[in-house]
């Protein structure tokens, strides 16, 4: 790859990919995505660092663990001095560029991106920061429960699907605006909140799924110490649901879903008309699963797969068409964007990454037998850390207050046998435990996690008096310099706007 290609990363949130027709789903529509893999790489042991949306995405910038960089909840703050991907490809020389959600928390809302074309959807502030001090308190303004199951179906029209239509828009228009100014390589981030819940889709995605039979959860429901907190955190354990409210959940969950795949096909046809398409690289991801009522649990926050793993699919220039089964999470990406960048030219970087390239794989090298996938939880529905190994068959999930659980992801996917007791798996399962001692202190990550929550509460309450500011992103926008104005020549404006050129228009550079 003698050129340097674009890079694309379209982000949806909440998708977990057992739930796409790309990942073998019997129902879920999902034809653009379906259409990337089959001229890209599907990773199937992709995970996410955190199952929360916050978290997740801050590991995913850095390539970095989320307790390395103290990005602990979706309240924890994503300090400016931490480096990412967009600083380095800045580095690199290319345009940087997001649209849509990406959480940042605190008064830095661009972390290395040159433009942002849209504000977030969610807070910037500490207002949602848990209290491991008091872990059965309810913030219940903020806090997930089972109205979005109860209260699921279909809306012309609600505040996430006016978010995601306009970070649609401004993406495309910034694809056109690259290929017009051909002069340095692009990323672009485009990022939707669908389909998170409010499981609320639009009627057209609604109606595709009509008279169909939607599938519902048949695993029995889990019993680990974890997952019964989070089953009374969203009050699951209280409120009770019919059959027919959780098929009506997961229809709306699958129709946005399809509503999202719908925007892949937007950005990857709008790339194909702005000619850019041949030289850019297209990957397709999320920030953590929803369990969806598997195993009793819903939405995110669990380490079971339907919480922890995300689609990973990658098209474009250097990828070959396959399947790998290699365990990689959100922090190989920032490497591998380095590698297909600069590969073997890489900027100093400021910190060491936790994340490694998956160039290799992508281009269909053997798999790695020791290629590991880390992850770890410190939020709300715990008040100690939790830490998971994916390496190879194997799943190991510890947290210092709850039993081990082992599980054999090859024999058991839908992780029903825990083998952390079984004196057949005792070896296995001791080695594990070492390499979690080794790699974590979890008495100090979780004095840690104390302190800055209790920092944040006290920040907090001062922002809360009197005058408020907020760190909520602006977007810039000056209307008078769009469309058609006084000080410009009208026809000047029509040639720079029109794509493809007409050739010899005055005003194309």
């Amino acid at each position: 790859m003698t050129k340097r290609p674009n890079i694309v990363v379209i982000m949806a949130d909440q998708l977990a990919p057992q739930f796409t027709s790309t990942y073998g789903h019997p129902i879920v529509q999902t034809p653009n995505l379906d259409a990337l893999a089959a001229r890209g790489m599907r990773f199937d042991a992709a995970y996410c660092n955190s199952p929360l949306c916050a978290p997740a995405r801050f590991a995913f910038m850095a390539g970095q663990l989320v307790t390395k960089i103290g990005a602990y909840d979706n309240a924890a703050e994503f300090p400016a001095s931490i480096p990412t991907f967009a600083h380095y490809l800045r580095q690199l020389g290319y345009r940087t560029c997001l649209t849509g959600k990406m959480h940042f928390v605190g008064p830095d809302q661009l972390h290395g991106f040159e433009e942002r074309l849209t504000t977030d959807i969610y807070p910037s502030d500490h207002a949602w920061t848990p209290n491991w001090d008091d872990p059965h308190e309810r913030i219940d303004k903020w806090y997930h429960n089972m109205d979005s199951v109860k209260e699921a179906g279909s809306a012309a029209t609600t505040f996430q699907l006016e978010y995601d239509e306009e970070v649609a828009l401004t993406a495309k228009r910034r694809i056109f605006d690259y290929a017009k100014y051909r002069d340095l390589p692009f990323a672009l981030t485009v990022s939707f909140i669908h389909p998170h819940d409010p499981y609320v889709a639009r009627p057209e995605f609604w109606d595709r799924y009509e008279g169909v039979e939607i599938d519902l959860p048949t695993s029995p429901l889990a019993e680990d110490p974890h997952s019964l907190r989070l089953r009374s955190a969203i009050e699951a354990t209280d409120v009770s649901v019919t059959d027919e409210q959780i098929a009506n959940a997961r229809r709306a969950y699958y129709a946005n879903t399809t509503y999202v795949d719908s925007k892949i096909g937007e950005i990857v046809r709008t790339l194909e008309e702005a000619e850019l398409l041949d030289d850019t690289i297209v990957v397709f991801t999320g920030d953590h699963g929803d369990m969806l009522g598997e195993r009793g649990l819903w939405y995110k926050m669990s380490t079971l797969d339907h919480s922890m793993r995300v689609p990973l699919v990658m098209a474009g220039p250097g990828i070959v068409h396959g399947v790998s089964p290699e365990p990689c999470s959100l922090v190989d990406l920032l490497p591998t964007m380095l590698d297909w960048a600069a590969p073997g030219d890489w900027p100093a970087l400021g910190m060491d990454l936790d994340g490694r390239s998956l160039v290799a794989a992508a281009a269909g090298a053997d798999p790695d037998p020791g290629a590991t996938a880390l992850g770890e939880y410190c939020a709300e529905g715990s008040a100690h850390p939790i830490f998971m190994i994916r390496r190879g068959r194997w799943k190991y999930v510890q947290c210092d207050i709850d039993p081990p659980m082992l599980f054999d992801m090859d024999a058991d996917p839908d992780e029903l046998q825990n083998l952390a007791a079984d004196p057949s798996y005792a070896e296995v399962e001791a080695a594990f435990a070492a390499e979690v001692r080794e790699r974590w202190d979890s008495a100090q990550i979780r004095a840690d996690v104390l302190a800055s929550q209790r920092m944040r509460r006290a920040v907090h309450a001062g922002m809360s008096a009197g005058r408020r500011v907020d760190w909520d992103y602006q977007p810039r926008r000056d209307a008078s310099e769009e469309y058609v104005r006084n000080h410009m020549d009208w026809t000047v404006a029509a040639a720079t706007t029109r794509f493809p050129p007409i050739a010899g228009a005055t005003g194309r550079s």
